[in-house]
Formats: C-alpha cells, sequence, structure tokens
C-alpha cells in the first residue's frame, strides 16, 4: 500500500515545482533513462536493463573491445538490424510534456544522456536539444568525418556486410554515440554547462545524476543562482542540492510540473 504520507509529500513537492516553472523564464532540463522507460527503452544497469541481461551489449558499448573485436561488432550490428535494440519505440507523456516548455517560451535548452531521439519524435526543437551521449539514429566513421543515418549501414548489414567499413575511408563504423573510452563532444559538453549558467530554474528528469561530467551541470546552475527541481523515481547523488526533489511516475508528474495539457 502506498504510504499517504509520501504521496502528500509528492503533490506538495509537484505543486511547488509547477510553480518554480510558471515564474522561470529560462529553464534548462536534463534528462536521463527515466525518462525513456514507459517508451519501452529499458535502462542500463537495472535488473531488466541491456547489459544485465547481455553482457555482450555491454562489451559493444566499450571503445576498445569495439575496435579490437570483429566478433563484438558483428554482434553489436546484427542486434542493430534486427530491431533487438528498441527500434521501433515512441515518444511518451514525458517527452511530450518538455515540448511544452517551448510552446511557453521558457525553454533555454534541453540537455540529454539518452541516446533514442525521443525528445526530437516528441517535438522539441533538434537545435534546443544537447545529445551529450550521442544518438543510435545515425552512424559515424572512427576514421574520418563520415556521418549519415544509421539506416544506410543498416541497409549493408541486412544484404550481408556483417562488418562494414566506411566506404569513404574505409575505417570503422559504429553508431554516433558517445562509448566508454570515447571522450564527449567538447561542443556538446560546453553548450550544456553554459545552459546550466544561464538558466534560472534547471530542471533533472529520470537521472540518478551519478554519470560525470554531466552531472555537473547541477552544481553549475545552483551555484549560477537557479532553482533546482529533481524529478526521479528514487534518490539521486545531488538531491541535497534541489529545491524540490520529486519522487514520483516521470510520465505522469512531468506533465503536471509543465502544466501541459495532453489530451
Amino acid at each position: 500500500m502506498d504510504d499517504p504520507t509520501t504521496n502528500a509529500e509528492n503533490e506538495a513537492a509537484i505543486e511547488q515545482a509547477a510553480r518554480f516553472v510558471d515564474d522561470a523564464e529560462r529553464i534548462s532540463v536534463l534528462t536521463g533513462a527515466g525518462i525513456s522507460t514507459d517508451s519501452g527503452i529499458p535502462d542500463f544497469r537495472g535488473p531488466q536493463g541491456v547489459w544485465t541481461r547481455d553482457p555482450a551489449a555491454e562489451r559493444a558499448s566499450n571503445i576498445q573491445y569495439y575496435v579490437s573485436d570483429p566478433d563484438v561488432r558483428k554482434a553489436n550490428w546484427e542486434r542493430r538490424a534486427t530491431g533487438q535494440l528498441w527500434a521501433d519505440v515512441e515518444p511518451n507523456d514525458g517527452h511530450r510534456a518538455l515540448v511544452e516548455l517551448e510552446r511557453r517560451e521558457k525553454l533555454h535548452t534541453l540537455i540529454t544522456q539518452n541516446v533514442d531521439e525521443l525528445h526530437q519524435r516528441a517535438g522539441s526543437s533538434p537545435d534546443r536539444v544537447v545529445e551529450i551521449h550521442g544518438t543510435t539514429r545515425k552512424a559515424m566513421c572512427l576514421e574520418c568525418e563520415w556521418r549519415d543515418d544509421i539506416e544506410v549501414v543498416l541497409d549493408r548489414v541486412r544484404a550481408g556486410d556483417a562488418d562494414p567499413a566506411c566506404e569513404k575511408c574505409g575505417g570503422l563504423l559504429k553508431s554516433a554515440t558517445v562509448s566508454f573510452g570515447q571522450s564527449i563532444d567538447a561542443v556538446d559538453l560546453q553548450r550544456a554547462q553554459t545552459a546550466a549558467f544561464e538558466c534560472d530554474l534547471f530542471l533533472a528528469v529520470g537521472t540518478t545524476l551519478a554519470v560525470y561530467p554531466v552531472n555537473e551541470t547541477v552544481p553549475i546552475a545552483k551555484q549560477s543562482g537557479a532553482k533546482i527541481v529533481i524529478l526521479n523515481g528514487e534518490e539521486t547523488a545531488l538531491d541535497s542540492l534541489a529545491d524540490v526533489v520529486v519522487n514520483a511516475d516521470i510520465s505522469s508528474a512531468l506533465p503536471r510540473i509543465v502544466r501541459a495539457d495532453l489530451a
């Protein structure tokens, strides 16, 4: 049975967060895996996480293994080509709610740790979104500047090219995501930090705030005088910095916080 005290506290926190949104003029948002779970995308390390169920997928997310082991690459491309890595998911009410911040002309920047492009598919303007860990919807060459829609490569895999190489330079191809062992794009990191510095409200949604360096955006925003709202299903590493913490279902609570009518 739900604790009525906790429910009452969450109701009060949701309303306080909504008032902060109403009063804000420049809102920066950071989203993590929790906003996409209602779209059918599992987290990575939870009981049903992608890496928990498939350790080989975790190896493919390490650039050292990916570059050195053709079998790792082949298995990874096969999973993508056969739709095993949530190819057909759709945005949920959490993603759609954040579009309301743009409609209200309050959104400064939407930083996401996710690689699913569901914010853009929900209607968020691509130029407002910083994909700090890249995207699975595009492919890139590790040797040259080639980059394109990942379906261009997946069509080659489906046609029998198990370990496709760049047709421009012969280099290794991978999804345009930041793997373990790779550096975050310096421009994207600067945009995220600037968004934290310039906002008057920072909203962290569906992230445990344990991943460096993107979690540094929260203390940057706090030190710059912004209000901090954290919405997550469980405690985060930076709850102590928040003005309001909401532990609730994101798809239900976020539309209320941004006062989005999704009916």
